[in-house]
């Protein structure tokens, strides 16, 4: 039956469906009436009842924020709000306005920059081990410079050691092609060692023959996000850990007889700032690690992985759980896997202390 009668039907149709109509309205209302008379009424709630003879094994649901963040000046709201005014237009930005806009994010950029200077210098870089930081004796900004920000300096094994620093984008990662011209620029100026400080690295920039020089150390120092927050509110927070060193993943991969491929991972290769040594560290320093068996060089796809955050849970299901199957998923070796599509498989690491790198190796 139509909700609706049409144009061209009869009267009498019309007549007889509007009848229906009623009809139907009055049975709902009926039906509803009757729902609200008999229905028993449960109120839901934000306090569940806990019943402690039964295992939760999803977590509860939380949302955190660091709030407040610095947030842009009105001069650039302003300039921000008039481009888009003039894209959504069609008509180009005017000089002045463009002129301005171009001022405020340098201005946004230069505070950006002073802020990681100035954390940089009280915190220094930690490589989570405990005595082994680089503290800076002396920074500055270098103005000579066309990518590195700043010059320092800091003791090595009792020398004094000239160090460079390049300073990622605030909103984004750090390129393979940034970190190159770096070195290049770092090299030029004969500087020692080159601090690279980013929130995030693209898999790239983990190649050894990109971060290792004959005259150069090319350190990559994992930002906190902190960094982020405004300054009355960064002030009381814990700075110990703004900039980590965080080392490279040491692996071996196992080709078998079937034509299989495992990989083994050992370690962590970490720099020593107060030593100038690499060298590698063991298994504790690892919280997880997991393995993209076909890395596409866009995405992070875990397929294999060990780490044993569910030790609580084993042992509580352990009469559902099948042992030899949870071993293979707590281990430094991975299960035997097809060779890549791609060529190519990747690794990632997480420490202790939350912080992870990804580093791509070619299989054939």
């Amino acid at each position: 039956m139509p909700r609706e009668a049409e144009q061209n039907w009869p009267d009498e149709a019309r007549e007889l469906h509007s009848l229906w109509c009623e009809a139907r309205r009055a049975r709902q209302d009926e039906i509803d009436a009757s729902i609200a008379r008999n229905a028993k009424v449960e109120y839901l709630v934000d306090r569940p009842y806990e019943d402690r003879s039964k295992v939760r094994v999803a977590g509860a649901f939380t949302v955190e924020s660091l709030s407040p963040h610095r947030v842009l000046s009105a001069e650039e709201e302003d300039a921000l709000w008039a481009e888009e005014i003039a894209a959504e237009d069609g008509r180009p930005l005017p000089p002045r306005t463009r002129s301005a806009h171009r001022e405020e994010a340098r201005r946004a950029e230069d505070d950006f920059v002073r802020i990681v200077l100035d954390n940089l210098l009280k915190a220094g870089v930690q490589n989570t081990k405990k005595g082994e930081k680089l503290e800076f004796t002396e920074l500055k900004p270098w103005p000579g410079g066309r990518l590195i920000h700043a010059e320092g300096r800091y003791k090595e094994a009792g020398r004094n050691r000239r160090v460079g620093v390049t300073i990622g984008p605030e909103y984004g990662t750090v390129s393979y092609g940034l970190v190159r011209e770096a070195a290049r620029e770092a090299l030029d100026s004969v500087f020692d060692t080159l601090i690279i400080c980013g929130f995030a690295f693209e898999p790239k920039v983990n190649e050894e023959a990109l971060t290792r020089f004959p005259r150069l150390t090319v350190l990559k120092a994992r930002m906190n996000n902190d960094l982020h927050l405004a300054d009355s509110l960064r002030s009381q927070t814990n700075n110990a850990n703004l900039f980590v060193i965080f080392g490279e993943p040491d692996i071996t991969i196992h080709h078998d007889e079937d034509g299989r491929v495992r990989v083994e991972i050992l370690g962590l290769d970490i720099f020593d700032p107060t030593t100038g040594e690499v060298r590698s560290s063991s298994l504790d320093d690892i919280a997880a690690w997991f393995v993209d068996t076909d890395y596409d060089g866009e995405s992070f796809f875990v397929r294999h992985g060990g780490n044993d955050p569910y030790k609580r849970l084993k042992t509580t299901l352990k009469a559902e759980i099948d042992e030899e199957a949870w071993a293979t998923l707590y281990s430094a070796l991975s299960r035997p896997f097809e060779k890549p599509e791609t060529g190519r498989i990747a690794v990632k690491v997480i420490n202790h202390y939350g912080d992870e790198v990804l580093k791509v190796y070619t299989v054939v």
